[in-house]
């Protein structure tokens, strides 16, 4: 696969825009039983600025896109998803730098690095029924095969499907106790959305 550019990574988001609007519905209903039943919208919120901030000026690098991209999710979408969204693309775009081209292999550090923040600031990990138990097996895989962004995407889903027997660890969700059992984490299955969007972005890339 070819460098990455900036337009590559516009496309990864404006996709992510598009999924999250089709599935805001379905992610709100997810979050009804064990959150504040708002993710959906909330992150629809999010990505539609995202969107429009990048129609509006594109920056030309990848770390770029992706830094102005988390300022707008901090800034727009409430509760816990717009921090740890926005710190997942502003940390891997300031690991991208400012290079207008990065290989894949240097991409996928970078998203194993904006992963690896998203723990940090949750205090979570994989096992605790949150976004991280898409996002991390997904970066894994990205780690193991620079080129493998559909390997990527179907780890986060499968992440996000195996979080329904989980027991909460981390987040509101956890305050529920066994309760939150037989529920799919809305964060992991949003974080399922972003990681197919990226491989369809890889499809059409040059």
């Amino acid at each position: 696969m070819e460098a990455l550019d900036a337009e590559f990574c516009v496309r990864w988001l404006t996709a992510a825009a598009g999924a999250v609007e089709r599935e805001a519905d379905r992610l709100t209903e997810l979050d009804s039983p064990i959150g504040d039943a708002d993710h959906g919208v909330n992150l629809r919120r999010g990505f539609t600025a995202v969107r429009a901030a990048l129609e509006e000026a594109p920056p030309d690098t990848p770390g770029a896109v992706l830094v102005l991209a988390g300022r707008q999710l901090i800034s727009t979408v409430g509760g816990a998803s717009g921090p740890l969204y926005g710190t997942l693309l502003r940390r891997t775009g300031k690991e991208l730098g400012d290079a207008a081209e990065v290989a894949p292999g240097r991409f996928a550090d970078a998203l194993a690095a904006g992963v690896a923040a998203v723990g940090q600031l949750g205090g979570a990990r994989s096992g605790d029924k949150t976004m991280l138990d898409a996002l991390e097996p997904a970066a894994a895989a990205l780690t193991q095969d620079a080129a493998a962004f559909g390997a990527a995407a179907r780890a986060a889903a499968e992440g996000s499907a195996a979080t329904v027997p989980m027991r909460a660890r981390k987040g509101r969700a956890s305050y529920l106790g066994e309760r939150s059992v037989g529920h799919e984490d809305p964060g992991a299955a949003s974080s399922a959305l972003l990681l197919a969007a990226l491989a369809e972005a890889a499809g059409t890339a040059r």
